[in-house]
């Protein structure tokens, strides 16, 4: 099989069968779209094992011990006749990606199968350095400006997004999944009982607990706001209409999920306009936000 041919193979699959796919946009420098539909094929199927279907958990994490291996034979030169393990081969030894993001993300996905509930915030942040941070590396390492200050910057942006995504399907994860990634020291502190979050129904402790979890997710993209204006070109720009998107996100949350704990707020046409005049020169974010009531020091 020819390189090509796998990423096509890749970029093919993604489109055809995830909506979502993010490389739609021609935004990306065109040698790293290949590269990134196999990384976001590898991240689904590893996802789709963790969450879809009827399995058992000990079915998932079988499946998800067998990506690893495959993962293991394809790293050391035996992907066999899969495109998604013969392209993430390539793209490893021709970008020096590095391997540990890979594994990271299905310890992730290994945590979800295994893990309902988190303690405090430091352990939903772990969590997120290992199922979104992964991800904004390897990018950075594809772009070729994987540097100290960029791999920061992507981190904070990559666990605002997760954060963001929690605050999302928070019908989804807890409702349907039973899994819960707002801290159970959040909820003491507020007072909510997970009954009361269950029920779904406005209140003032609930309200307080969801907009801070809001403001925190804000804090951390704030954190990164610097890293669209250290990267040139298309994938700066794809960044940066990321960041802008995610803040967009955050700003629907704001006025919406305090008073309704399962919303889903979407993004209609006015606030895709606001992402889009991030193709002009700029910063990315607001001047400032505030930080939540117990910030993570960034290393």
């Amino acid at each position: 099989m020819k390189p090509q041919d796998a990423y096509r193979a890749c970029l093919a699959t993604a489109h055809a069968h995830y909506e979502n796919f993010p490389v739609a946009s021609r935004l990306l420098p065109r040698h790293m779209r290949g590269p990134v539909a196999a990384i976001y094929l590898f991240a689904r199927r590893a996802d789709d094992w963790a969450d879809e279907g009827d399995h058992a958990p000990d079915e998932r994490l079988a499946a998800l011990d067998d990506m690893e291996r495959q993962l293991g034979a394809a790293l050391d030169g035996a992907p066999g006749n899969d495109a998604l393990w013969y392209a993430l081969a390539h793209a490893c030894a021709r970008y020096a990606l590095p391997a540990r993001a890979l594994r990271d993300l299905l310890t992730a996905f290994r945590q979800d199968v295994e893990q309902k509930r988190y303690r405090d915030f430091p352990a939903v942040l772990d969590y997120c350095e290992r199922s979104a941070n992964p991800v904004g590396r390897l990018l950075l390492h594809l772009a070729g400006v994987p540097t100290p200050t960029n791999l920061r910057d992507s981190d904070a942006i990559c666990s605002a997004l997760q954060l963001i995504n929690f605050l999302q399907d928070l019908h989804q994860d807890f409702v349907e999944r039973d899994r819960l990634y707002i801290p159970e020291h959040d909820l003491a502190r507020h007072g909510v009982d997970e009954a009361t979050l269950r029920g779904g129904e406005p209140a003032p402790q609930v309200e307080a607990l969801l907009a801070e979890q809001v403001e925190r997710a804000a804090w951390w993209l704030y954190q990164g706001r610097g890293l669209p204006g250290r990267l040139r070109g298309r994938f700066g720009i794809e960044i940066k209409l990321i960041v802008r998107g995610g803040w967009r996100t955050i700003e629907r949350l704001r006025a919406e999920k305090p008073g309704a704990p399962f919303a889903r707020p979407r993004l209609v046409r006015a606030d895709r306009r606001w992402i889009l005049r991030g193709l002009l020169p700029g910063p990315a974010l607001p001047d400032s936000v505030a930080a939540p009531p117990d910030p993570v020091p960034r290393g």
